[in-house]
C-alpha cells in the first residue's frame, strides 16, 4: 500500500490529480532506432485545442477563464488554466516546451503539413470515450479514439511516404504513443447503466485492447498509458453525494476499471512482438492525495466555477475565479489545475513505485 506523501516529492493526475516520490532511472535502447516523436490520444485531460476545430461541438473551453495562466493569458482550448498534463509529460520527456499540436490544426495549416508531422501530433479531444458516440447527445461531435486512431493512419502514411516505408516505420516504433482517456465512458454508464458493471468493464477493456491492436499494427510500439482516476472525487460528482464527499459509483467503477486493464496491458506484452508499456495508475494517485493533501489547501471544490446551492456555476468569464489557482487541485468541475498537471507529469515520468505506475514509468519506456 502506497505510504502517505509529503509536499517535497508531489505529484498529480488527470481529471483528479495525485502526489507522490520523484525519482529517475537511466536505461539503454537500440541505437538502430531513432526516437521518435510523440502522438497523444485521449480525451479533454489532454486535449490541446482540437475541438476548436469541430463545428457540431458544445465542448469548447477556447474563452476565459480558461487559459488565464497560459502566456498572454490565451484561451488554447485546454481544459485548464494553463497548461494540461499533455504539455507537462511531454516536456520532461524531452524535445518540447508542450504538446505537439492538434491533428486538425495541422491539417488546417496544409503548408508543410508532413514535415511537420515529425514533431508530433496531439489527437486528443475534449468528450472522446473509447466507445465511439458516446456522448454525443450532449456534446455534439467529438473525436472518439476510433476516429483519432484513423487520423493517426493518415499520418503515419505521410510519413512513411517522405521518409519511405523501412526508415518511416523505424521512426514510428520508436516514438511513443500516450493515452489518457476512459472517464467519458464510465461516466456515461452511471447516466444509462446498461448492462450490469461487470459486463460494462470487461466491454470497455476488450475494446481499449482493439483500439491498442489497430495501432500497434500501424506501427506503435511504446505506449504510454494513463487509467481513469477517482471521478467520484471530482468536485462536479461531489456536488451530487451526501456531505460532499467523494461519491461511491464512480470510484468503484473507476477502481474496478484498473485490474483488467493491466491484464489486457500484460497480455498484449507477451503477444505482440516489441510491445512495450507503462501504465499510470491515477486512481492511486489521486486518492492518495485527496486523503493527504499536502501542498494544496483545497483539494475538493473548483477554482474556476463556484459551488452553490443550485450546482456548480459554469467557469466563464464574469464568474467565479479563485484568486490563488496553484492553491487548488481542480480547476473546474472536471479538470486539474496547471500546478496539479505539472505534479502528474513527474509522477509518470520519474517515479519508481509500483502502486504509481508499473511496470516502469514513462521516461524509462522512451528511452528504451
Amino acid at each position: 500500500m502506497a505510504t502517505p506523501l509529503t509536499i517535497q516529492n508531489p505529484v498529480l493526475l488527470t481529471v483528479c490529480v495525485v502526489l507522490f516520490s520523484v525519482t529517475t532511472i537511466a536505461t539503454t535502447r537500440d541505437p538502430n532506432i531513432p526516437i521518435g516523436p510523440v502522438f497523444i490520444f485521449g480525451d479533454s485531460t489532454v486535449d490541446v485545442g482540437t475541438n476548436n476545430y469541430i463545428k457540431n461541438c458544445t465542448a469548447k473551453v477556447n474563452h476565459p477563464y480558461y487559459g488565464i495562466d497560459y502566456p498572454q493569458s490565451k484561451a488554447t482550448g485546454r481544459f485548464s488554466n494553463g497548461l494540461n498534463s499533455a504539455d507537462t509529460i511531454v516536456a520532461l520527456l524531452g524535445g518540447y516546451e508542450q504538446s505537439p499540436p492538434p491533428f486538425l490544426a495541422l491539417l488546417r495549416d496544409s503548408s508543410n503539413f508532413t514535415g511537420k508531422l515529425l514533431d508530433g501530433v496531439n489527437f486528443a479531444s475534449g468528450g472522446a470515450a473509447l466507445v465511439k458516440g458516446v456522448g454525443k447527445d450532449f456534446l455534439g461531435d467529438v473525436i472518439s479514439l476510433e476516429e483519432q486512431i484513423q487520423q493517426f493512419a493518415t499520418v503515419r502514411g505521410n510519413i512513411t511516404a517522405l521518409l519511405g516505408e523501412s526508415k518511416g516505420q523505424l521512426l514510428l516504433q520508436g516514438s511513443m504513443y500516450i493515452f489518457s482517456i476512459g472517464s467519458n465512458d464510465i461516466m456515461n454508464y452511471i447516466f444509462s447503466h446498461p448492462t450490469t458493471p461487470e459486463i460494462f468493464i470487461a466491454n470497455i477493456t476488450a475494446i481499449y485492447g482493439i483500439h491498442l491492436k489497430n495501432l500497434y499494427n500501424l506501427g506503435a510500439r511504446k505506449f504510454g498509458l494513463i487509467s481513469v482516476p477517482s471521478l467520484g472525487c471530482c468536485p462536479i460528482a461531489r456536488l451530487f453525494s451526501p456531505g460532499g464527499t467523494c461519491a461511491k459509483e464512480p470510484n468503484d467503477l473507476a477502481s474496478a476499471f484498473f485490474t483488467p486493464f493491466e491484464s489486457l496491458l500484460k497480455n498484449l506484452s507477451s503477444t505482440l512482438e516489441g510491445f512495450k508499456y507503462s501504465l499510470g495508475n491515477s486512481y492511486n494517485m489521486t486518492m492518495n492525495i485527496i486523503n493527504n493533501p499536502s501542498g494544496f489547501k483545497d483539494v475538493a471544490k473548483a477554482c474556476c466555477g463556484n459551488n452553490t446551492i443550485q450546482g456548480i456555476s459554469d467557469c466563464k468569464e464574469g464568474g467565479f475565479l479563485c484568486p490563488h489557482r496553484d492553491d487548488h487541485l481542480f480547476w473546474d468541475a472536471f479538470h486539474p489545475s496547471e500546478a496539479a498537471s505539472k505534479l502528474a507529469a513527474h509522477a509518470l515520468v520519474f517515479s519508481e513505485d509500483p502502486d504509481f505506475v508499473t511496470p516502469i514509468n514513462f521516461g524509462t519506456l522512451r528511452s528504451t
